[in-house]
């Protein structure tokens, strides 16, 4: 009966979410590369120790969040969750970020992308990807439906997610979606906050599994390394980590912001003496909230006014 009870609230709760906001498919049409869904792969969210987990996403959508149009700057960004490839902690590293952003006048775009799998996918390490490449393509296409200015959208990850988000902050160019227009898809700005960044040095080896299988090849691992793909090009980026990170190594960010530094890419990288993994907006060891910090890092860039 309790348990009846929790799934009964838990699909109220996320029903009020779903009802406030838009939620739009990813893909009008065929999804890329993806296969006929088993009838029993469903997509399920639960909520377990005080987190909102979504998994076996076969059809990825953006959830929109826009702020108060006399709060509006005409930013934007995209959100990708993490949870190591195998599920989205949508809720503290999705809904919660976006409603923070929508504060400070930015848009936000929570994206709901595939976690690779075989059973739905010909190519599962391409799928997330493809989903991030589609989601700012959507969103800069559609910029003046949103009241946003199309070139500051960025795109932002935790984790996992924020392995996503930086293989698309380096790897716009390797289009992976149908793109008859030919927008750019190169982020305006990036943030990652303790993220996964490399396959190949202090790897988180859950999430390199999950996305390029247990006999990942090198030429796998080498690409989503993304530190080696930085370039001049790469987008101003702005990152978070504990020192304590216990599930993803500091050396992660540390890595990503010494390639941006040598090639002179604008970089802010915060290391909290503590706080562990996965905290989202609320390192509970620090007076210092980063989500503050970022705050000024966008003004200062100029990405909000």
């Amino acid at each position: 009966m309790k348990t009846s009870v929790k799934l009964i609230l838990l699909s109220v709760f996320v029903s009020n979410i779903v009802m406030a906001q838009t939620v739009v498919k990813l893909y009008s049409g065929t999804i890329p590369g993806a296969k006929a869904v088993p009838a029993n792969y469903k997509e399920v969210t639960v909520q377990e120790d005080g987190i909102l987990k979504t998994t076996n996403v076969s059809e990825p959508t953006l959830t929109v969040f826009l702020p108060a149009k006399e709060k509006a700057t005409g930013a934007a960004v995209i959100v990708c969750p993490g949870g190591g490839y195998g599920m989205l902690a949508i809720g503290h590293e999705g809904y919660d970020v976006a409603k923070k952003f929508n504060e400070i006048g930015v848009a936000a775009f929570v994206l709901k992308y595939r976690l690779p799998n075989d059973n739905i996918m010909v190519d599962k390490s391409v799928g997330p990807l493809q989903d991030a490449e589609q989601a700012i393509y959507l969103v800069r296409r559609d910029a003046v439906k949103y009241g946003i200015n199309p070139s500051k959208i960025g795109i932002m990850g935790f984790s996992a997610g924020g392995h996503l988000a930086s293989s698309l902050t380096v790897h716009y160019t390797d289009v992976k979606i149908q793109n008859k227009e030919n927008l750019s898809l190169r982020p305006d700005f990036s943030i990652l906050i303790y993220p996964v960044i490399s396959f190949t040095q202090s790897p988180h080896i859950g999430s390199a599994q999950n996305l390029i299988g247990v006999n990942g090849t090198e030429a796998q691992k080498e690409y989503y390394s993304n530190e080696k793909a930085v370039n001049a090009q790469t987008p101003p980026t702005f990152l978070v980590h504990a020192n304590d990170d216990d599930a993803v190594p500091v050396a992660n960010s540390i890595m990503f912001e010494e390639a941006l530094v040598a090639h002179k890419v604008p970089a802010e990288l915060h290391l909290f003496q503590s706080g562990g993994h996965g905290f989202g907006l609320n390192n509970k060891t620090t007076t210092s909230p980063w989500f503050d910090l970022l705050t000024s890092w966008l003004l200062t860039n100029k990405v909000t006014h």
